[in-house]
């Protein structure tokens, strides 16, 4: 009986010490496998601040099919917003832009179409010819909007795409990744009302003409999954079955992005699973929403004296749900103001932390230009100081 309890205690021994070591990265794989076991690359992020609440193969080279089109997306809004560009002016359509084929609406040479219509074409029908038409009304030419698109992915520091076109169609060195759509993705939906376009299911092109298109949305979650008002859908042959989506839920907004996905039905579950494992594991915490007042510089010899740092956007932060609000905090970490201060320059940062750990970091950024006040408003100001007295 005794050798027969020391034979077993050395099997067991022997059995546990050449058992198969798992590392915390693996186990977090595996994890990842319950999530999206078919996406060759999946992520999801807080739209508010970037922080990853889920990854796979986030950072692997893939090709991205229409996804491409997030990219074109966010410079013809950024277009519109400095008012290079505006929703009712009229685009002529060019014969390079009636020529391409794929996922279209049809544009015939010479044929105007306005911005919104051409917008609504690239966010709901993935039109490979309204995009080319509107890269070139932007840029002149598709080479140049291109290049356009390249400088915007320097800007972004996204250090793992590279664009060949504007539309996703095959082509070599034409690839990104996961996570860098997401970032892309993030920084078009600070253009609010791009929703409108990417997020309604139906509508019509030529409306006053007696055969109207018929727009479909291609991504299908805007209709079948709540919250989902966006972004873009991609396939082709190489790339398969992609997607980058975004769904709000009270004032937590998220972003999932599934990359060589096998079918659209595939692609469309694992990213409703994505955003379920989102709304019911995490929450968002506001710091600042947008309009607040976060503080006031006062810069003596500025023109003007004193800078109100307003929220551009709102401040918020991702947290497991169920973590005490109070153990969250924030505060300004401003630089000294060097005159003349740009529109957009960085002045500063806005730090979160919970437990001594930061949690995120926002840079803070002018909303006025300040430059060095005259001898004369100075001199006027020393009056009034000396008035005051």
């Amino acid at each position: 009986m005794k050798r027969l309890i020391v034979s077993v205690m050395l099997i067991t021994m022997f059995s546990i010490s050449f058992a198969p070591y798992v590392s915390a990265e693996e186990e977090k794989d595996k994890s990842n496998v319950e999530i999206t076991p078919n996406a060759m690359s999946a992520i999801s992020i807080d739209a508010s601040s970037g922080k990853i609440l889920y990854e796979k193969n986030a950072h692997k080279r893939l090709p991205p099919a229409s996804i491409t089109k997030i990219m074109s997306m966010l410079l013809i809004m950024e277009a519109i917003d400095k008012g290079k560009l505006k929703l009712d002016e009229m685009v002529r359509t060019s014969e390079y832009a009636a020529s391409m084929g794929g996922s279209q609406i049809f544009l015939e040479q010479g044929e105007e179409m306005s911005v919104e219509d051409l917008l609504k074409g690239v966010a709901m029908a993935s039109g490979n010819d309204a995009t080319v038409a509107l890269a070139e009304k932007v840029a002149g030419s598709e080479e140049l909007f291109v290049e356009m698109m390249n400088n915007k992915v320097k800007q972004l520091k996204l250090e793992n795409t590279r664009f060949a076109n504007t539309n996703g169609l095959p082509a070599p060195d034409h690839y990104s990744t996961a996570y860098d759509i997401a970032i892309m993705s993030k920084e078009l939906l600070k253009y609010e009302n791009i929703t409108n376009y990417t997020g309604k299911y139906e509508d019509y092109l030529r409306k006053d003409e007696k055969k109207p298109f018929w727009l479909v949305n291609t991504n299908k979650l805007v209709r079948f999954y709540p919250g989902v008002d966006g972004l873009k859908t991609g396939y082709t042959s190489e790339a398969k079955f992609c997607l980058s989506a975004t769904a709000k839920k009270d004032d937590f907004r998220v972003i999932s992005v599934v990359l060589g996905e096998p079918n659209t039905k595939t692609r469309n579950a694992e990213v409703s699973k994505l955003f379920d494992y989102a709304f019911s594991q995490f929450e968002s915490y506001a710091i600042y929403d947008k309009g607040d007042v976060m503080d006031s510089i006062t810069v003596d010899k500025a023109s003007p004296k004193t800078l109100s740092l307003v929220a551009d956007q709102p401040y918020r932060v991702v947290i497991k749900k169920g973590t005490p609000s109070d153990e969250i905090k924030h505060a300004l970490e401003l630089d000294e103001i060097q005159l003349p201060l740009q529109v957009g320059q960085r002045i500063g940062k806005l730090v979160v932390t919970m437990d001594d750990e930061i949690l995120h970091e926002f840079d803070i950024e002018s909303s006025i230009h300040m430059k060095r006040a005259s001898w004369w408003e100075l001199f006027k100001r020393s009056l009034t100081k000396m008035v005051t007295l």
